[in-house]
């Protein structure tokens, strides 16, 4: 009865402070106990879930604090909520190259490729042409 008790402390510690060790010191249990636990599926799911809750309560929190940074004319939170909101501040990579061939096609792939693209064209019912026998 009392491990069952720990083990609900535990999810809701979890569900406040979303961190396996500092949970876990929160209510001496030790770290090891509870990866003993998660070797039980069901409880292995609830931990994840309290974890994702408490994970999506601190992002809350975090967001709530930015907006106030916001409206104090923080120039940082200001910066970082428009690099991470507005696609014209995010950050963009730019990638240019060209691509050289060592060698040209051969007749024969040259055909295949085409053949490919008339077919990809089409409604798909069309037979594909024969290349002529050399």
């Amino acid at each position: 009865m009392k491990s069952a008790k720990q083990r609900q402390m535990l999810l809701d510690q979890l569900r406040k402070t979303p961190i396996v060790q500092v949970a876990c010191q929160k209510l001496d249990i030790h770290r090891a106990t509870f990866y003993r636990w998660r070797e039980d599926p069901v409880f292995a799911d609830e931990a994840d879930r309290a974890i994702a809750e408490g994970a999506m309560m601190i992002n809350d929190m975090a967001e709530s604090q930015l907006i106030t940074a916001i409206q104090e004319k923080n120039l940082s939170a200001n910066q970082f909520w428009l690099k991470h909101h507005h696609a014209t501040y995010g950050t963009r990579i730019e990638l240019s190259g060209k691509i050289a061939t060592e060698r040209p096609l051969t007749p024969e792939q040259e055909h295949v490729i085409r053949e490919a693209i008339r077919l990809a064209s089409s409604n798909g019912h069309e037979e594909p042409t024969r290349q002529p026998d050399a």
